[in-house]
């Protein structure tokens, strides 16, 4: 049978993998497992990168892009740093970014002049369309070696191990109030 492809793991976790080993760590696996995890994530997002920087997008600009599909008549910049989980100084850099490859523009509104709204350009909702298509397309194939129950089980999985952390504990507390 052949052994499984394992990720790659990255030097430094290399060394903390061998230092828990030959300090006899009970923890090892676990170790090892959470490093592959991060690897798995570290090349998902290598590949994310890859495939969207020939059309001059990050994953912060095509989540904009996304955010902004569908929305006839734009978003001002606090609602989208709200919805994309980011602070709105990074929204106005990726903005700026959007605007400048003619992706996005931004109005200022008719009775304050303050107020900003940033819509999709034409060039924007064709990209936003076939892009959010192929990377949905893409993301799942992923997964396309795993069958339904392989798929549930990972999931469960996954749920498990993010109740463990400090994030997953909060989220669970904040859930039961």
């Amino acid at each position: 049978m052949p052994q499984p492809v394992r990720p790659m793991l990255e030097p430094k976790h290399h060394a903390l993998l061998d230092e828990a080993t030959r300090r006899g760590l009970p923890s090892c696996d676990g170790i090892e497992l959470c490093f592959q995890v991060l690897a798995l994530a570290r090349a998902i997002d290598r590949d994310c990168a890859a495939r969207l920087a020939p059309r001059q997008l990050s994953e912060g600009k095509f989540v904009l892009l996304f955010l902004l599909h569908g929305q006839a008549g734009g978003l001002p910049p606090h609602e989208l740093a709200t919805r994309a989980g980011v602070t709105r100084a990074t929204v106005t850099g990726l903005l700026d970014g959007l605007e400048r490859d003619g992706f996005v523009q931004r109005q200022a509104g008719q009775q304050d002049r303050r107020m900003i709204t940033a819509r999709l350009t034409a060039k924007g909702k064709t990209t936003a369309a076939k892009l959010f298509k192929e990377h949905a397309q893409w993301i799942g194939s992923l997964f396309d070696g795993l069958s339904p129950a392989d798929r549930a089980q990972l999931s469960t999985l996954l749920r498990k191990v993010w109740q463990g952390t400090d994030s997953g504990r909060a989220a669970l507390l904040e859930q039961a109030r």
